[in-house]
């Protein structure tokens, strides 16, 4: 593959150099994570007065945040029918305000702080390709009216293909997240307040009135701390049991400024594409344009041909928008919570002082910003009338079809798994390039072999469950079927709930 396997967002921004955690620190509150939520929530309460810390275990909006479709817009394909239906208009009023909300706090951002990332209105759809697609797109309509949001229904797209119909929210908008996040960090770092890399949180303690944020280098100390990491590195709130991984792809390529669609757009239906544009500020040429596709989505370890998800997108790009040459592809991780709403609140009843932000659902522009501006009113003392439905600790739908389903696979997982690589007992069996569990002595081993011939042998438990790890070829990763942690080839840790890399294998003790 010609394109480049990274993040078109974190290859058109220069690297970051915020400090590492150095010595023990106090502060007003402590944050867990540098993505849109976690500095989302730190840029409000500074602003508010308080003195806060982020700490990042990698670099700040690489994570999740770096690797989005970045649309802004309270357009979640389609969910309004599905939430008057269970909730009632008077709740699902509270999350398409909240949504909306948040769009506008990004727009006030940008406009304040005069953030230079790209951010421009746009109209975004929800568009069918079937009579069965029609039916709920219009259900979608007449829903998303009756809550006061900006819909119509369009038998037409910016396009380039047919459609049956589609739902239009006008004056949403796209961005370029990662220069906007760097701006809000930059901002935050100062005058009492700090933006930590490179430093990774491993527990955190809580007392009556304060918390100890226990990190690899340092402690900080502070009176509240908010769990930004995606999906909760604390256990104690079981989020890992309350949604569930997904992965899904992304590739860009450079499209003809007068062929590209004006707009943003997901399809509907089990096989659905996202679809959106940008300035592609890497080309030479000012007026240069990046189509972005994204698809192939599933959940985290249940596809190890990943390079097949891959080849989907790339397919359904050179069909509908002939497309022949690819600039960048890269993944990207959402959490998804049973009952498609975030878990934004206490960590659990009885600690107070610890706030997590999680189960954004695809949705992580609108519901991380929407977390920040919830999480920072809690902390200040004010009430919000968004708490309620957002409630981390309300009464998990586990037996909802999806958290049914979801429980079962993971326990399925647990078992099952370890059943797998029971005919291979030496690494010396893998080809190269790939990567295959291995049973020695009846203990687990995850074997790749690299380009170059080495073998790299590390544990295939994951350490934050207990759960056997699968391979991702595309990626070169051994992932987490069971709560989505990952990891790389040699085993060192990419993505959390995990907080410790994986255990690696010596020549010494194992045979090659």
């Amino acid at each position: 593959m010609n394109s480049k396997s990274k993040s078109y967002w974190i290859d058109s921004t220069p690297e970051t150099n915020f400090p590492t955690l150095s010595e023990d620190l106090i502060v007003d509150v402590a944050i867990v994570g540098g993505g849109i939520a976690g500095l989302t929530t730190a840029m409000l309460l500074k602003k508010a007065g308080k003195t806060v810390a982020v700490i990042d275990a990698r670099k700040v909006a690489e994570g999740v945040s770096g690797h989005t479709t970045a649309k802004v817009t309270s357009l979640h394909q389609l969910i309004y029918a599905d939430l008057l239906e269970n909730l009632g208009i008077d709740r699902a009023r509270v999350y398409a305000e909240s949504n909306q909300a948040a769009l506008e706090r990004v727009a006030n951002f940008v406009a304040e702080e005069n953030i230079d990332c790209d951010f421009s209105r746009r109209s975004a759809y929800t568009f069918a390709q079937s009579a069965h697609g029609l039916v709920k797109i219009q259900e979608e309509v007449t829903a998303a009216l009756e809550l006061g949001l900006p819909a119509s229904f369009v038998q037409e797209t910016p396009l380039p293909f047919p459609v049956t119909g589609a739902i239009r929210f006008d004056h949403q908008a796209q961005f370029h997240p990662r220069k906007y996040l760097l701006h809000l960090a930059q901002c935050i770092q100062g005058d009492g307040s700090y933006v930590f890399e490179d430093t990774r949180v491993l527990n955190v303690e809580s007392a009556k009135t304060y918390c100890q944020v226990m990190t690899d280098r340092s402690v900080i100390t502070a009176q509240q701390v908010v769990i930004a990491t995606h999906l909760p590195i604390l256990d104690s709130g079981l989020f890992f049991a309350k949604t569930y991984p997904k992965r899904s792809y992304i590739i860009g390529a450079r499209i003809d400024p007068d062929r590209a669609p004006e707009g943003m757009f997901i399809g509907s239906g089990e096989e659905y594409f996202s679809i959106r544009t940008t300035p592609d500020r890497n080309s030479p040429d000012e007026n240069a344009v990046l189509l972005l596709v994204g698809g192939g989505g599933h959940k985290v370890g249940e596809v190890t041909d990943t390079e097949k998800q891959y080849r989907k997108v790339e397919d359904f790009a050179r069909s509908h928008f002939g497309i022949d040459t690819f600039d960048y592809r890269w993944s990207t991780q959402d959490m998804v919570s049973f009952d498609k709403l975030p878990y934004i609140g206490n960590l659990t009843p009885t600690t107070p002082n610890i706030y997590v932000a999680t189960g954004f659902s695809l949705w992580g522009m609108t519901n991380g910003t929407l977390s920040g501006m919830l999480l920072s009113e809690m902390i200040l003392g004010i009430t919000n009338p968004w708490a309620d439905l957002y409630n981390a600790t309300r009464i998990t739908p586990f037996v909802t079809p999806e958290g049914i389903k979801q429980t079962i696979s993971v326990g399925m997982h647990w078992v099952g798994d370890r059943f797998k690589g029971l005919g291979i007992s030496e690494p010396a069996q893998v080809e190269a390039g790939e990567g295959q569990l291995v049973t020695i002595e009846g203990e687990k081993i995850a074997a790749y072999r690299d380009e170059q011939a080495v073998i790299h042998t590390v544990s295939a438990v994951c350490p934050h469950l207990g759960c056997i790890l699968a391979w991702n070829n595309a990626e070169k990763s051994w992932d987490c079927p069971c709560h989505g942690s990952r990891f790389g080839c040699e085993g060192g840790l990419l993505h959390g709930p995990a907080v410790t890399d994986l255990k690696i294998y010596s020549a010494s003790t194992i045979t090659k």
